[in-house]
């Protein structure tokens, strides 16, 4: 009978408790489940252990306490170590936790798999090992995180990043998408078909689409270049004009040449594909408040081919215009006039 694989959750106080908690709940249910199914194992596959720098209660960033199992000081060697979601309050603060950053290097060369859920990549990039490797972590942590670790390539638009020779930093994206992580390492360690109870029972569901459906678009304005900025503020009003990227030319006086180099070194996109994702973005919160037909919202985004603004739809997002919508807008249920029998 294999030997079950040691999980150690890190406890600190900027950590989620939802997330915390969560994957503890998940890994930790196979005890709960035996029996309810042929494909559970007969005894758990994992010792799932909260751990912290030291054994004593912790205040989460929620300031819900948590009472730790054990010590890092007393674990030489552990085959899982998680790192749930921190929250930045206002950003992450390099070097508060040296004892953490120094274990997770030494469990790492005795064979542990390190992951991330969110934004708990920030802690273990500081050990230095993901350098070179890719990451994934809640889109709006990205710019902090790529200023902190500029060595660490980030794909905030994947719900699933695993790295290393031997898959051995494993990291998931935004918020909620623990879910993913937590069914990834049942898959690989127990099997998929044991993962796919254990989705059933949680009502668990993988992130297929990645993240892009989730993401919302916002050009970068911290340049400094007042002409685009000042384009910028008219193409928030006037994207779904006719040729828009003329009209900001002409506006701004520039050169076209001039106005192109300047405009894709302030923003880090290309004038026509800025206008895109402005579009586009327009589009989403449409799809999601309105039951306009998609050939109406593509035609007041500004496109007149339903077929064009669907393909492209398809290539920012990662899902169709009719996708997207089902799985954004409010349901029916939710939004009836409906009350609640109080008698």
């Amino acid at each position: 009978m294999p030997k079950p694989l040691h999980v150690s959750l890190i406890a600190i106080p900027d950590a989620s408790i939802s997330t915390l908690h969560g994957l503890y709940d998940v890994l930790n249910s196979f005890r709960m489940l035996k029996g309810a199914d042929s494909s559970l194992p007969e005894t758990p596959p994992f010792t799932v252990e909260i751990v912290a720098q030291t054994t004593e209660s912790i205040r989460l960033a929620s300031g819900l306490p948590v009472q730790p199992h054990r010590g890092i000081a007393g674990i030489h060697a552990t085959d899982i170590v998680i790192v749930p979601s921190v929250v930045l309050n206002p950003d992450w603060r390099v070097g508060r936790y040296p004892g953490l950053v120094d274990w997770l290097q030494q469990v790492h060369e005795r064979g542990a798999t390190l992951c991330s859920a969110c934004s708990g990549a920030f802690l273990i990039a500081e050990t230095g090992l993901l350098d070179g490797r890719s990451t994934t972590l809640h889109w709006s942590y990205a710019p902090d995180f790529h200023k902190l670790y500029p060595n660490v390539p980030i794909c905030p638009e994947k719900t699933l990043v695993v790295a290393g020779e031997r898959g051995q930093f494993v990291s998931s994206g935004a918020s909620m998408s623990w879910h993913d992580l937590a069914l990834y390492l049942v898959a690989r360690h127990v099997g998929p078909t044991t993962a796919q109870t254990v989705a059933r029972f949680f009502a668990l569901q993988w992130h297929r689409d990645g993240l892009g459906p989730y993401m919302l678009f916002e050009g970068r304005r911290d340049h400094g270049d007042a002409a685009i900025l000042e384009a910028q503020d008219w193409l928030a009003k006037h994207f779904s004009v006719a040729d828009p990227v003329d009209e900001m030319i002409r506006r701004s006086g520039l050169a076209e040449r001039t106005f192109n180099r300047r405009f894709s070194n302030a923003t880090s996109h290309a004038p026509l594909a800025y206008v895109q994702q402005l579009r586009i973005e327009d589009a989403k919160r449409r799809l999601e408040r309105t039951n306009d037909s998609v050939e109406e919202i593509g035609w007041r985004v500004g496109y007149e081919d339903p077929a064009f603004f669907r393909r492209l739809f398809k290539r920012l997002t990662g899902v169709t215009p009719g996708h997207y919508r089902r799985q954004f807008q409010i349901p029916d249920f939710a939004t009836s006039d409906t009350r609640p029998d109080r008698t």
